[in-house]
């Protein structure tokens, strides 16, 4: 039985100095409060290149620590199922609106010539199917003929007509365009394919991504070949004006400080402290050990705050490097605006 409280046994006698730790944090963060200073760090809030397709990595363009221009091309998926859809997409665009032109003319001339010559030759026929129709007409008068023969030549005569009309009916529709609604619903069908080749060349657009800012490529996670899912993050960027400072204030200085309010950043090897101002306070409080909240223990309480720097100062700073923060006094600040 012994041996089983032995682990126990082992954590009561942890040395003096690690169980003390909470209290260094604790005098460190007074020190912090004496000299007007908070401890924090710089924070990068990057920007993860994907594309919204799947595909084999084709070509990556760039190297992590490179800067990039706004525009300049990051990487290329495979596209040619999307080049190939976007080609047909094109053809059958191209193919209705072709017959929307169509129905918008006559027939072409030569079949209008086709029907000239039909009509040409129906009124021939009409006019040789009337002589004939007077012909038989005399000779029934003179008694020579039966008078069938004469009934013959006057029905030769309405088909002959007959013909004649049907094929000037045809010759006149032949010059006209098509009934409105099938020209309509060729013109919906064209609008179709539009959006279809809109949508093919969306797509294929998107297997090739290109940097939104200027900015740093923090780190590239794929090698070409590799075979990328849908929204999986090729790449990261960091633009300049995504560096921020974080820190922390005891929950005693909290009415101290506001948002927009200036500091001063200071970091090892940086120079000169660079301005900057508040940008959020936390709403929650932060604390190391467990604590209640009593008069006695709030002082542990620390709430974190965020400032940025300008554009300019915040390519001096650095992700994970270690700052101390300094309020800028009233009359300071007054002249730095």
């Amino acid at each position: 039985m012994s041996e089983n409280f032995k682990p126990a046994r082992q954590f009561s006698q942890l040395p003096l100095a690690f169980m003390a730790m909470p209290l260094l944090f604790l005098l460190t963060a007074c020190e912090e409060k004496s000299t007007g200073t908070w401890s924090g760090y710089v924070e990068g809030e990057y920007v993860y290149i994907a594309a919204p397709l799947a595909g084999k990595l084709d070509s990556i363009k760039v190297m992590a620590g490179q800067q990039v221009s706004k525009d300049a091309p990051l990487f290329a998926l495979d596209a040619e199922i999307e080049n190939a859809a976007r080609d047909e997409a094109m053809a059958r665009l191209q193919s209705a609106k072709s017959q929307v032109v169509n129905t918008e003319k006559g027939r072409r001339s030569d079949e209008i010539a086709v029907s000239q010559a039909q009509l040409a030759s129906a009124q021939a026929q009409a006019a040789l199917a009337r002589q004939e129709l007077v012909r038989q007409q005399q000779l029934v008068a003179q008694g020579f003929i039966s008078r069938s023969r004469m009934d013959d030549a006057q029905t030769s005569v309405r088909l002959s007509e007959a013909k004649v009309a049907e094929l000037s009916a045809a010759l006149k529709v032949a010059h006209l365009p098509a009934r409105v609604d099938e020209t309509a619903a060729l013109q919906a069908s064209a609008d179709a394919a539009k959006d279809v080749l809109r949508q093919s060349e969306w797509r294929s657009g998107q297997k090739t991504q290109s940097s939104p800012a200027n900015a740093l490529v923090a780190d590239v996670f794929y090698r070409q070949g590799e075979y990328i899912q849908a929204g999986q993050p090729v790449l990261s960027l960091l633009p300049p004006e995504n560096r921020k400072a974080r820190f922390f204030v005891p929950e005693g200085e909290l009415g101290k400080i506001a948002v927009g309010q200036a500091v001063n950043l200071h970091c090892d090897a940086c120079g000169a402290a660079i301005p900057a101002h508040i940008s959020r306070i936390s709403s929650q409080a932060e604390y190391t050990p467990p604590v209640i909240y009593s008069n006695a223990q709030r002082a542990k309480l620390v709430f974190m705050v965020e400032a940025r720097p300008d554009q300019a100062n915040s390519v001096r700073l650095q992700p994970g490097q270690p700052l101390d923060v300094s309020p800028v006094a009233a009359n300071a600040a007054g002249k730095a605006q």
